[in-house]
């Protein structure tokens, strides 16, 4: 199951320069969705680049746009902190309160250390290079199997497929059952609003993470009874700091590692097929240098960002940049924002292949939160191009995209596309 789809635009009558700066609320997905947010964060940038809002439903945030102040909040865990969650609102919020999954991406230092170092090895390099082959060849009979004249829906036949192979393969996760990940991945992420959008409800939400929570704890248990393997599920249960977890704190973990392994992966995969389409001169450059692929990824990434942003809270009162922050205050780092700020980025609002230090966008995060799977993600979305371009002449885009209604997720739920072979 995908996140929510709109085959027509939510209501479209807002002016993003005409609102005023103490009103711009970025929690509302209606902005992303429609494409507002661009502006506003160009605003916010350039007039007030650490922005107050008080909701009337979480209360205080702050929304952090530059690239170096992002960084500076990125890398300084003592004064703001990834506990109690990572979202600006409560995602999992419901009548059960014994519902709150807990995981090392919401923790600080040392817990977070601790579970965060128990998991990395199944996607570190040693891993990497055992994985490439079979990456390939997944890669290459997804592609193979893809209608030629007639046009389909990128995301499903290829983003999710691959992403969700690939995530199959890191859990060692039943193959036939894999798409399970990807509907729970969705749900994981969705506000309230994007789940009535998809016509579910929080209850059906929490359902299926105790659906999660059920068929991944008996894999859990079984592992523990296996010698150690190299998949997240193993390293987990044969992990000293990891191997009791109670069951809200292996939950909270299952779906970070999904969600990490499923979002970056699958909209880097569809935004770029966007991206070169709308920019046909870096499509002839691609074309005539196959060998830019590597640097292309980092900026696909950048371009796409395909997680908006992460939370802070405050620990303490503080000034930065200025504003008086109280202790307990969100900060949201856009992402999304600082990686197309040009106090740090040449061009930004460019889609460049060629892009000199590509990879100093910040859509993996910065610090010891740094996305600990982007490898493999910029791995997989590599392996693609080289195939697309061994077998297709090019990838037309063919209808309007459908995004993902979220201020979170910078995704797609379609992306009609037609194929145009290698003659």
């Amino acid at each position: 199951m995908t996140q929510a789809t709109a085959a027509t635009p939510l209501t479209d009558e807002f002016n993003p320069a005409e609102v005023a700066l103490r009103d711009i609320d970025l929690s509302d997905a209606n902005h992303f969705f429609n494409q507002h947010h661009w502006k506003l964060f160009e605003r916010l940038r350039n007039e007030d680049p650490v922005h107050f809002f008080e909701h009337e439903e979480f209360g205080r945030f702050w929304s952090v746009t530059r690239h170096a102040d992002i960084m500076s909040i990125d890398t300084n865990h003592q004064q703001f902190s990834s506990e109690p969650s990572i979202f600006l609102g409560n995602t999992n919020s419901d009548e059960d309160e014994n519902f709150n999954p807990a995981t090392f991406i919401a923790m600080d230092p040392p817990k977070h250390d601790a579970q965060r170092n128990a998991v990395n090895p199944a996607v570190a390099p040693p891993a990497l290079r055992d994985l490439e082959p079979l990456i390939r060849q997944r890669v290459s009979a997804v592609l193979d199997s893809l209608p030629i004249g007639e046009t389909f829906n990128w995301v499903d036949l290829v983003s999710i497929e691959i992403t969700t192979q690939m995530l199959a393969t890191l859990f060692d996760f039943p193959f036939e059952d894999r798409y399970m990940l990807t509907r729970w991945s969705d749900m994981t992420t969705a506000n309230p609003e994007t789940l009535a959008a998809m016509g579910l409800t929080i209850e059906d939400r929490r359902n299926a993470m105790y659906e999660c929570l059920e068929i991944f704890g008996g894999l859990y248990a079984e592992r523990a009874q296996l010698p150690p393997a190299n998949d997240f599920i193993s390293l987990m249960a044969h992990n000293e700091d990891m191997k009791n977890l109670d069951p809200m704190n292996l939950l909270g973990n299952l779906v970070l590692l999904i969600v990490g392994g499923n979002d970056t992966t699958r909209n880097s995969m569809s935004g770029g097929v966007l991206a070169l389409h709308e920019n046909p001169a870096e499509f002839a450059k691609l074309k005539a240098d196959p060998s830019i692929i590597p640097n292309m990824v980092s900026e696909i990434i950048r371009w796409q960002t395909p997680l908006a942003y992460m939370r802070r809270t405050a620990n303490e009162d503080l000034e930065f940049r200025g504003k008086q922050i109280k202790q307990g205050d969100r900060i949201m780092m856009w992402y999304v924002s600082g990686n197309r700020d040009e106090r740090a980025i040449e061009r930004p609002n460019e889609f460049l292949i060629d892009r000199e230090n590509a990879r100093r966008h910040l859509s993996f995060g910065f610090g010891i939160h740094r996305c600990m799977g982007n490898r493999v993600g910029e791995m997989q979305v590599r392996i693609l191009w080289e195939e697309i371009l061994k077998r297709f002449d090019r990838v037309e885009v063919v209808g309007k995209p459908a995004r993902t209604l979220s201020n979170f997720v910078m995704g797609f739920t379609e992306l009609p596309v037609r194929l145009h072979p290698k003659k």
